[in-house]
Protein backbone atom coordinates (compact mmCIF):
# COMPACT_ATOMS: atom_id res chain seq x y z
CA UNK A 1 0.00 0.00 0.00
CA UNK A 2 2.67 2.20 0.29
CA UNK A 3 3.93 2.43 -2.84
CA UNK A 4 0.05 4.18 -3.73
CA UNK A 5 1.28 6.74 -1.89
CA UNK A 6 5.05 6.92 -3.47
CA UNK A 7 3.25 7.64 -6.93
CA UNK A 8 1.73 10.36 -5.30
CA UNK A 9 5.06 11.69 -3.48
CA UNK A 10 3.45 12.51 0.00
CA UNK A 11 2.88 10.93 3.68
CA UNK A 12 0.66 12.13 6.39
CA UNK A 13 2.67 12.14 9.66
CA UNK A 14 2.09 13.36 13.34
CA UNK A 15 5.35 15.16 15.59
CA UNK A 16 5.62 13.64 18.27
CA UNK A 17 8.03 13.86 21.71
CA UNK A 18 8.22 12.76 25.31
CA UNK A 19 10.41 15.39 25.95
CA UNK A 20 8.12 18.43 27.02
CA UNK A 21 10.28 21.05 26.33
CA UNK A 22 10.63 20.00 22.45
CA UNK A 23 7.34 19.41 22.24
CA UNK A 24 5.63 20.92 18.68
CA UNK A 25 2.08 20.48 17.77
CA UNK A 26 0.84 17.26 16.57
CA UNK A 27 -1.09 18.52 13.89
CA UNK A 28 -1.05 16.00 11.03
CA UNK A 29 0.56 17.21 7.48
CA UNK A 30 1.60 15.98 4.72
CA UNK A 31 5.16 15.31 3.77
CA UNK A 32 7.30 14.01 0.72
CA UNK A 33 7.69 10.00 0.55
CA UNK A 34 11.30 10.36 0.31
CA UNK A 35 12.06 12.54 3.37
CA UNK A 36 15.03 11.75 5.43
CA UNK A 37 16.19 12.19 8.96
CA UNK A 38 18.01 15.30 7.74
CA UNK A 39 14.72 16.48 5.65
CA UNK A 40 13.16 15.91 9.40
CA UNK A 41 15.52 17.61 11.41
CA UNK A 42 14.90 20.80 9.96
CA UNK A 43 11.69 20.73 9.48
CA UNK A 44 10.85 20.13 13.67
CA UNK A 45 13.73 22.85 14.14
CA UNK A 46 11.73 25.19 11.83
CA UNK A 47 8.59 24.48 14.05
CA UNK A 48 10.30 24.86 17.41
CA UNK A 49 11.24 28.20 16.15
CA UNK A 50 7.91 29.13 15.67
CA UNK A 51 6.92 28.15 19.07
CA UNK A 52 9.86 29.76 21.12
CA UNK A 53 9.42 33.19 22.22
CA UNK A 54 13.44 34.92 22.90
CA UNK A 55 14.87 31.77 23.86
CA UNK A 56 17.55 30.13 22.41
CA UNK A 57 17.25 29.51 18.69
CA UNK A 58 20.28 27.05 19.04
CA UNK A 59 19.43 24.30 16.15
CA UNK A 60 19.05 21.08 18.14
CA UNK A 61 20.06 17.48 16.29
CA UNK A 62 17.39 14.96 16.66
CA UNK A 63 17.00 11.29 15.60
CA UNK A 64 13.44 9.81 14.36
CA UNK A 65 11.72 6.84 15.39
CA UNK A 66 9.07 5.35 13.27
CA UNK A 67 7.60 1.77 14.31
CA UNK A 68 9.81 1.51 17.18
CA UNK A 69 13.17 2.20 15.18
CA UNK A 70 15.38 4.46 13.74
CA UNK A 71 14.69 6.44 10.86
CA UNK A 72 17.79 5.60 8.54
CA UNK A 73 16.74 5.89 4.74
CA UNK A 74 13.77 7.52 3.62
CA UNK A 75 10.19 7.36 5.18
CA UNK A 76 8.81 5.26 2.43
CA UNK A 77 11.67 2.98 2.33
CA UNK A 78 11.47 2.18 6.41
CA UNK A 79 7.54 1.89 6.01
CA UNK A 80 7.84 -0.80 3.29
CA UNK A 81 10.63 -2.80 4.99
CA UNK A 82 8.23 -3.18 8.02
CA UNK A 83 5.04 -3.49 5.77
CA UNK A 84 3.08 -0.28 7.39
CA UNK A 85 0.74 1.39 5.42
CA UNK A 86 1.46 5.00 4.49
CA UNK A 87 -2.08 5.72 3.71
CA UNK A 88 -2.81 6.31 7.16
CA UNK A 89 -0.99 9.65 9.72
CA UNK A 90 2.28 7.85 10.37
CA UNK A 91 3.57 9.11 13.84
CA UNK A 92 7.27 10.12 13.74
CA UNK A 93 9.01 10.51 17.53
CA UNK A 94 11.78 12.65 17.79
CA UNK A 95 14.46 12.82 20.27
CA UNK A 96 17.30 14.50 20.99
CA UNK A 97 20.71 12.89 19.20
CA UNK A 98 22.93 10.93 21.63
CA UNK A 99 26.09 13.45 21.43
CA UNK A 100 29.20 11.73 20.14
CA UNK A 101 31.73 10.47 22.97
CA UNK A 102 35.08 12.00 23.30
CA UNK A 103 38.19 10.22 23.10
CA UNK A 104 39.59 10.52 26.62
CA UNK A 105 43.04 8.40 27.72
CA UNK A 106 45.02 6.10 26.30
CA UNK A 107 46.62 4.24 29.70
CA UNK A 108 49.39 2.15 28.45
CA UNK A 109 49.92 -1.28 30.02
CA UNK A 110 52.64 -3.78 29.61
CA UNK A 111 50.62 -6.53 28.25
CA UNK A 112 47.10 -7.13 26.69
CA UNK A 113 44.48 -5.69 29.29
CA UNK A 114 41.90 -8.34 29.73
CA UNK A 115 39.28 -7.01 32.45
CA UNK A 116 38.53 -3.29 33.41
CA UNK A 117 35.44 -2.26 35.65
CA UNK A 118 35.31 1.20 36.61
CA UNK A 119 33.63 2.57 40.12
CA UNK A 120 32.95 6.31 40.44
CA UNK A 121 36.13 8.19 40.38
CA UNK A 122 37.90 4.45 40.13
CA UNK A 123 39.08 1.82 37.43
CA UNK A 124 40.16 -1.38 37.84
CA UNK A 125 42.46 -3.20 34.82
CA UNK A 126 43.51 -6.58 34.33
CA UNK A 127 46.44 -7.42 32.64
CA UNK A 128 47.94 -10.51 30.81
CA UNK A 129 51.76 -9.62 32.93
CA UNK A 130 49.45 -11.35 36.25
CA UNK A 131 48.76 -7.86 37.49
CA UNK A 132 45.98 -5.67 38.39
CA UNK A 133 45.99 -1.78 37.76
CA UNK A 134 44.04 0.86 39.61
CA UNK A 135 43.85 4.38 37.81
CA UNK A 136 41.38 7.53 38.72
CA UNK A 137 39.17 8.27 36.24
CA UNK A 138 41.07 11.06 34.97
CA UNK A 139 43.67 8.59 33.58
CA UNK A 140 46.35 9.10 36.52
CA UNK A 141 48.02 5.38 37.63
CA UNK A 142 47.88 4.94 41.48
CA UNK A 143 49.14 0.93 41.51
CA UNK A 144 50.59 -2.10 40.08
CA UNK A 145 49.07 -5.26 41.74
CA UNK A 146 50.87 -8.54 42.19
CA UNK A 147 49.73 -11.80 43.24
CA UNK A 148 48.58 -13.53 40.35
CA UNK A 149 50.34 -16.72 38.29
CA UNK A 150 48.42 -16.21 35.76
CA UNK A 151 46.57 -13.85 32.94
CA UNK A 152 43.94 -12.04 35.24
CA UNK A 153 40.89 -12.33 33.04
CA UNK A 154 38.05 -10.70 35.33
CA UNK A 155 37.79 -7.78 37.90
CA UNK A 156 35.12 -5.79 40.06
CA UNK A 157 34.67 -3.60 42.96
CA UNK A 158 32.78 -5.35 45.67
CA UNK A 159 32.40 -2.75 48.52
CA UNK A 160 33.57 1.03 49.55
CA UNK A 161 34.03 1.76 52.91
CA UNK A 162 35.72 5.18 54.16
CA UNK A 163 39.02 5.16 53.35
CA UNK A 164 39.04 1.83 52.62
CA UNK A 165 37.97 -0.63 49.31
CA UNK A 166 37.07 -3.92 48.35
CA UNK A 167 37.60 -5.89 44.94
CA UNK A 168 37.87 -8.91 43.39
CA UNK A 169 39.75 -10.78 40.39
CA UNK A 170 39.67 -13.93 38.90
CA UNK A 171 43.05 -15.72 36.72
CA UNK A 172 44.26 -17.80 34.77
CA UNK A 173 46.13 -19.61 37.75
CA UNK A 174 42.83 -21.01 39.24
CA UNK A 175 42.17 -19.03 41.68
CA UNK A 176 40.41 -15.54 42.81
CA UNK A 177 41.51 -13.44 44.69
CA UNK A 178 39.28 -10.61 47.27
CA UNK A 179 42.11 -7.73 47.96
CA UNK A 180 41.56 -5.03 50.51
CA UNK A 181 43.31 -1.43 49.26
CA UNK A 182 43.63 1.07 51.62
CA UNK A 183 42.73 4.02 50.21
CA UNK A 184 44.45 6.61 52.79
CA UNK A 185 48.10 5.45 52.58
CA UNK A 186 47.35 3.79 48.79
CA UNK A 187 48.49 -0.08 49.46
CA UNK A 188 46.65 -2.94 48.74
CA UNK A 189 46.73 -6.55 50.81
CA UNK A 190 45.11 -9.95 49.18
CA UNK A 191 43.07 -10.71 52.00
CA UNK A 192 41.64 -13.97 50.88
CA UNK A 193 42.74 -16.23 47.44
CA UNK A 194 39.30 -18.22 46.70
CA UNK A 195 40.09 -21.81 46.01
CA UNK A 196 38.45 -24.69 44.12
CA UNK A 197 38.03 -24.38 40.37
CA UNK A 198 40.51 -26.85 38.71
CA UNK A 199 40.77 -25.00 35.51
CA UNK A 200 41.48 -21.11 34.33
CA UNK A 201 38.80 -18.77 35.61
CA UNK A 202 37.44 -16.18 32.85
CA UNK A 203 35.13 -14.16 34.92
CA UNK A 204 33.99 -12.82 38.21
CA UNK A 205 31.34 -10.59 39.32
CA UNK A 206 30.07 -9.28 43.16
CA UNK A 207 26.25 -9.03 44.31
CA UNK A 208 24.96 -5.48 45.65
CA UNK A 209 24.47 -7.35 48.91
CA UNK A 210 26.46 -4.57 51.19
CA UNK A 211 27.63 -6.29 54.10
CA UNK A 212 28.51 -9.45 52.90
CA UNK A 213 28.96 -9.48 48.83
CA UNK A 214 28.59 -12.61 47.09
CA UNK A 215 31.49 -13.54 44.61
CA UNK A 216 30.60 -15.22 41.63
CA UNK A 217 33.61 -17.09 39.46
CA UNK A 218 33.21 -18.78 36.45
CA UNK A 219 35.94 -20.81 34.21
CA UNK A 220 37.06 -23.35 32.26
CA UNK A 221 36.22 -26.11 34.33
CA UNK A 222 32.48 -25.34 33.15
CA UNK A 223 31.34 -24.66 37.04
CA UNK A 224 30.19 -21.06 38.31
CA UNK A 225 31.31 -21.00 42.33
CA UNK A 226 29.87 -18.81 44.68
CA UNK A 227 32.01 -17.29 47.42
CA UNK A 228 31.28 -15.16 50.89
CA UNK A 229 33.62 -12.00 50.23
CA UNK A 230 33.26 -11.34 54.09
CA UNK A 231 36.59 -11.03 55.91
CA UNK A 232 37.43 -11.60 59.43
CA UNK A 233 39.41 -7.87 59.47
CA UNK A 234 36.28 -6.41 58.59
CA UNK A 235 34.71 -6.09 61.73
CA UNK A 236 34.10 -2.97 61.70
CA UNK A 237 30.57 -1.73 59.84
CA UNK A 238 32.24 1.22 58.39
CA UNK A 239 29.76 3.92 59.36
CA UNK A 240 32.45 6.44 60.95
CA UNK A 241 35.08 7.51 59.54
CA UNK A 242 37.47 6.18 62.14
CA UNK A 243 36.58 2.50 60.74
CA UNK A 244 39.10 2.00 57.91
CA UNK A 245 41.91 3.04 60.61
CA UNK A 246 40.67 0.67 63.19
CA UNK A 247 41.13 -2.29 59.98
CA UNK A 248 43.42 -4.70 60.59
CA UNK A 249 44.83 -6.03 57.49
CA UNK A 250 45.49 -9.34 58.45
CA UNK A 251 47.06 -11.95 56.79
CA UNK A 252 45.65 -13.67 52.91
CA UNK A 253 43.61 -16.81 53.58
CA UNK A 254 42.32 -19.23 51.78
CA UNK A 255 38.41 -19.34 51.34
CA UNK A 256 36.43 -22.71 49.78
CA UNK A 257 33.43 -21.45 48.13
CA UNK A 258 29.64 -21.73 49.07
CA UNK A 259 28.37 -23.25 46.14
CA UNK A 260 28.74 -24.73 42.83
CA UNK A 261 26.65 -24.23 40.58
CA UNK A 262 26.20 -27.03 37.56
CA UNK A 263 25.11 -26.94 34.48
CA UNK A 264 27.52 -25.63 31.48
CA UNK A 265 28.97 -28.20 29.28
CA UNK A 266 31.77 -26.23 28.43
CA UNK A 267 33.75 -22.66 29.56
CA UNK A 268 31.36 -20.37 31.45
CA UNK A 269 32.86 -16.63 29.57
CA UNK A 270 30.79 -14.29 31.54
CA UNK A 271 28.71 -13.78 34.97
CA UNK A 272 26.45 -11.18 36.21
CA UNK A 273 24.10 -10.82 39.40
CA UNK A 274 20.61 -9.85 37.94
CA UNK A 275 19.91 -9.80 41.39
CA UNK A 276 21.49 -10.23 44.84
CA UNK A 277 19.80 -13.82 44.78
CA UNK A 278 19.99 -13.96 40.98
CA UNK A 279 22.37 -14.25 38.02
CA UNK A 280 22.99 -15.03 34.60
CA UNK A 281 25.79 -16.58 32.80
CA UNK A 282 26.95 -17.63 29.45
CA UNK A 283 28.84 -20.15 28.09
CA UNK A 284 30.92 -21.21 24.89
CA UNK A 285 28.62 -24.18 25.15
CA UNK A 286 26.15 -21.58 23.04
CA UNK A 287 23.83 -21.08 26.46
CA UNK A 288 22.74 -18.45 28.61
CA UNK A 289 21.34 -19.37 31.91
CA UNK A 290 19.51 -18.15 34.28
CA UNK A 291 19.80 -19.36 38.04
CA UNK A 292 18.56 -18.94 41.66
CA UNK A 293 21.27 -18.14 43.87
CA UNK A 294 19.48 -19.34 47.18
CA UNK A 295 18.16 -22.69 45.56
CA UNK A 296 21.61 -23.25 43.27
CA UNK A 297 19.47 -24.40 40.81
CA UNK A 298 18.88 -23.15 36.87
CA UNK A 299 15.94 -21.07 36.23
CA UNK A 300 16.10 -20.51 32.49
CA UNK A 301 18.35 -21.38 29.52
CA UNK A 302 18.46 -19.59 26.72
CA UNK A 303 20.16 -21.99 24.05
CA UNK A 304 22.00 -20.16 20.84
CA UNK A 305 23.86 -20.70 17.48
CA UNK A 306 27.51 -19.93 18.17
CA UNK A 307 29.69 -19.62 21.39
CA UNK A 308 28.94 -16.67 23.89
CA UNK A 309 31.95 -14.76 25.40
CA UNK A 310 30.06 -11.86 27.47
CA UNK A 311 27.18 -11.07 28.67
CA UNK A 312 25.70 -7.99 30.35
CA UNK A 313 22.16 -7.60 31.67
CA UNK A 314 20.48 -3.79 32.01
CA UNK A 315 18.21 -3.08 35.05
CA UNK A 316 17.19 -0.36 33.03
CA UNK A 317 15.78 -2.04 30.09
CA UNK A 318 15.54 -5.62 31.98
CA UNK A 319 17.33 -7.34 28.87
CA UNK A 320 20.21 -9.18 28.25
CA UNK A 321 22.78 -8.03 26.04
CA UNK A 322 25.09 -10.93 23.96
CA UNK A 323 28.82 -10.45 22.27
CA UNK A 324 29.29 -13.78 20.04
CA UNK A 325 31.70 -15.90 17.89
CA UNK A 326 29.30 -15.30 14.56
CA UNK A 327 29.98 -11.24 15.16
CA UNK A 328 26.58 -10.32 16.24
CA UNK A 329 25.50 -8.82 19.43
CA UNK A 330 21.66 -10.21 20.50
CA UNK A 331 19.20 -8.72 22.67
CA UNK A 332 17.24 -11.11 24.57
CA UNK A 333 14.32 -10.24 26.80
CA UNK A 334 14.12 -13.53 29.08
CA UNK A 335 10.21 -12.09 30.54
CA UNK A 336 8.99 -12.31 26.47
CA UNK A 337 6.22 -15.07 26.73
CA UNK A 338 5.46 -14.74 22.85
CA UNK A 339 8.01 -15.75 20.06
CA UNK A 340 11.50 -15.83 19.91
CA UNK A 341 13.35 -14.12 22.96
CA UNK A 342 15.48 -12.67 20.31
CA UNK A 343 14.40 -9.14 20.65
CA UNK A 344 17.34 -7.64 18.30
CA UNK A 345 20.16 -8.39 16.49
CA UNK A 346 23.13 -5.99 16.01
CA UNK A 347 25.54 -6.65 12.75
CA UNK A 348 28.38 -4.10 12.27
CA UNK A 349 31.55 -6.36 13.97
CA UNK A 350 33.51 -7.98 11.41
CA UNK A 351 35.21 -10.46 13.53
CA UNK A 352 34.15 -11.87 17.06
CA UNK A 353 32.80 -10.05 19.61
CA UNK A 354 34.44 -10.50 22.99
CA UNK A 355 32.66 -7.96 25.15
CA UNK A 356 29.29 -5.80 25.68
CA UNK A 357 28.48 -3.40 28.52
CA UNK A 358 24.54 -1.55 29.33
CA UNK A 359 25.14 1.80 30.06
CA UNK A 360 23.89 2.23 33.37
CA UNK A 361 21.45 5.29 32.99
CA UNK A 362 20.59 5.15 29.04
CA UNK A 363 18.03 1.85 28.59
CA UNK A 364 18.47 2.06 25.06
CA UNK A 365 22.62 2.42 24.69
CA UNK A 366 25.32 -0.14 25.37
CA UNK A 367 28.65 -0.59 23.81
CA UNK A 368 30.45 -3.41 22.32
CA UNK A 369 33.87 -4.64 21.72
CA UNK A 370 35.55 -6.56 19.55
CA UNK A 371 38.31 -8.65 17.41
CA UNK A 372 37.87 -6.71 14.61
CA UNK A 373 39.69 -3.76 16.95
CA UNK A 374 36.80 -1.68 17.13
CA UNK A 375 34.49 -0.64 20.35
CA UNK A 376 30.45 0.41 18.92
CA UNK A 377 28.21 2.40 20.82
CA UNK A 378 24.93 0.87 20.12
CA UNK A 379 21.04 1.98 20.39
CA UNK A 380 18.94 -0.78 20.54
CA UNK A 381 16.29 1.16 18.27
CA UNK A 382 19.31 0.67 15.88
CA UNK A 383 19.75 -2.14 15.10
CA UNK A 384 21.51 -1.79 11.61
CA UNK A 385 23.92 0.39 12.51
CA UNK A 386 25.98 1.67 15.40
CA UNK A 387 25.89 5.00 16.84
CA UNK A 388 29.27 5.59 16.93
CA UNK A 389 32.59 3.65 15.99
CA UNK A 390 35.16 4.52 18.82
CA UNK A 391 38.47 3.79 17.47
CA UNK A 392 41.48 3.61 18.32
CA UNK A 393 42.76 0.26 19.16
CA UNK A 394 45.22 -1.10 16.87
CA UNK A 395 44.55 -4.74 17.83
CA UNK A 396 41.96 -7.11 19.19
CA UNK A 397 39.15 -5.37 22.04
CA UNK A 398 39.49 -8.15 24.75
CA UNK A 399 37.16 -6.13 27.21
CA UNK A 400 34.58 -3.23 27.39
CA UNK A 401 32.82 -1.60 30.13
CA UNK A 402 30.50 1.57 31.09
CA UNK A 403 30.16 1.58 34.73
CA UNK A 404 30.55 4.73 34.96
CA UNK A 405 28.13 6.57 33.37
CA UNK A 406 30.74 9.17 32.32
CA UNK A 407 33.54 7.17 31.11
CA UNK A 408 33.55 4.14 28.29
CA UNK A 409 36.81 2.16 28.95
CA UNK A 410 37.85 -0.86 26.63
CA UNK A 411 40.94 -2.63 27.24
CA UNK A 412 42.69 -4.55 23.97
CA UNK A 413 45.76 -6.36 22.92
CA UNK A 414 47.21 -3.49 21.90
CA UNK A 415 48.32 -2.97 25.53
CA UNK A 416 46.20 0.07 26.02
CA UNK A 417 42.96 1.02 27.81
CA UNK A 418 41.39 3.97 26.16
CA UNK A 419 38.46 5.84 27.94
CA UNK A 420 35.65 8.25 25.54
CA UNK A 421 33.74 10.87 27.49
CA UNK A 422 30.38 10.25 27.29
CA UNK A 423 28.24 13.55 27.37
CA UNK A 424 24.32 12.40 28.47
CA UNK A 425 21.41 12.78 26.12
CA UNK A 426 18.37 13.09 27.29
CA UNK A 427 17.06 11.24 24.14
Amino acid sequence: MAASNESSGQIQIRFISKQERHAVPDTPFSVPASITCEDLNTLVNELLKENRTGENDKEIEFDFLVCSQFLRSTLSEHLVEREVSSEAVVDVEYVERHPPPQPHECLMHDDWVSAVEACDNWILTGCYDNTIQIWTAKGKHCLTITGHKGAVKGVTWLKFLPGLALFASSSQDQTAMIWEWNMENNSVHCAAVLKGHERSLECVAGNNNGDDPVVATGGWDTNIKLWSSSLESLGEDGSDHSAAKKMKLGESKFKAPKATLKGHREAVSGVQWMANDELVSCSWDHTVRIWDADTNTIKQEISGNKSIFDISWSPLSRCLVTASADRHVRLYDPRSTEGTLIKGQYTSHTAWVQSVCWSCVQEFNFISGAYDNQVKLWDTRSPKAPLFDLTGHEDKVLCCDWSNPKLMASGGADSTLRTFRSRQSNG
